[in-house]
């Protein structure tokens, strides 16, 4: 068999050691938005694939789910906080403007010695924030990373809006990376793009620069999320379908050798699209949208860390994160666990 190559010769490299994941208790069925808004569970199951999501309450903050995933991970790798360098909380629901929101979570878990930073990629954030510690471990500048994505979009929900509250759940999830010399494990290939142009397509306006807090909203609405579904789920397809066509020839790598595909949770239906595009078995695709709807960052660790506690991943499997979102932004990585 034709072994794996990411066309590079790092000394070092980033392997996933550890992964965890939180999600608030409180869940929110399609039932219970019937009787909130115009719509049904049918309706919503059919067009997205959710039936139900978590939320937070007033008490539950970003930093709380964030700092509780990264405790499990830290667990689960079996490396004390302090030993961590690197953090990287991937958020658009931020603790507060600033500080950022990974200054909270390196306190709540006693990470002494680490440094940090909040990465603003929406859904994309958890793989722009793997790619970017890795480049940090393969230089040799850090032996330890946390990366966690942390969301509570229902913050950010219009409720009163069908099309787009009905999407959404709050959670999070984390790895830690830890340097290895060892040339048969860790992340083998990234790639990330970014459109900036699309911006209109999936945005959350006020209160930034351009719309700030001291200035009236002339649309009051402006202060929640907005989505145009139809162009985003044509390029959610595209951006997908291309970004793993990338990886596998930059690896030189077949749909085969890959075990398993873990996209962003942004809509079944979006997945499904991408999945037969590139002619991917069921049984290669994990997907949890039922459960938890689209949790931006979160989705893709989230899921990770299910699919991975459930017994579906071994060490040596070769798998992929692939993601999109506002931006626009879209990124995939390669990994063998």
């Amino acid at each position: 068999m034709h072994k794996p190559t990411d066309a590079r010769h790092p000394r070092y490299r980033a392997v996933i050691t550890g992964t965890g994941s939180f999600v608030p208790d409180k869940v929110l069925t399609n039932a219970d938005l019937a009787a909130m808004v115009e719509t049904s569970d049918d309706w919503i199951t059919t067009r997205t694939g959710i039936r139900s999501r978590h939320i937070t309450t007033d008490q539950e903050s970003t930093a709380f789910l964030a700092s509780e995933a990264a405790k499990r991970a830290l667990a689960d790798a079996q490396v004390p906080a302090s030993e961590i360098d690197l953090m990287i909380v991937a958020t658009v629901t931020p603790e507060m403007v600033f500080p950022a929101t990974v200054c909270f979570v390196q306190q709540a878990i006693g990470a002494s010695k680490a440094w940090g930073f909040d990465l603003a990629a929406a859904c994309s954030g958890f793989v722009y924030g793997l790619y970017t510690a890795q480049q940090f471990i393969e230089s040799g500048q850090v032996r330890k990373a946390l990366i966690i994505g942390a969301e509570t979009l229902t913050k950010v929900t219009n409720w009163k809006d069908r099309t787009s509250c009905i999407l959404f759940g709050d959670g999070a999830g984390a790895v830690v990376l830890e340097r290895t010399e060892d040339p048969h494990r860790g992340i083998l290939y990234s790639s990330m793009g970014m459109d900036g142009a699309g911006w209109e397509s999936l945005n959350c306006q006020a209160y930034g620069s351009r719309h700030p807090a001291q200035k009236p909203l002339e649309d009051p609405n402006l202060i929640y999320m907005s989505i145009h579904g139809r162009e985003v789920y044509q390029q959610a397809v595209r951006s997908i379908v291309e970004s793993v066509e990338r990886c596998l020839e930059a690896c030189h790598l077949t749909l085969e050798q890959i075990k398993m595909i873990v996209p962003h949770q942004m809509n079944a239906r979006i997945i499904e699209s991408a999945a037969k595009r590139l002619s991917l078995p069921e049984d290669k695709v994990f997907v949890n949208i039922t459960k938890y709807g689209n949790t931006s960052a979160a989705s893709v660790p989230l899921a990770f860390d299910e699919c991975r506690r459930t017994g579906r991943l071994q060490q040596g499997d070769i798998i992929m994160f692939v993601a999109f979102g506002s931006g626009l932004t879209w990124g995939a990585n390669v990994v063998r666990l």
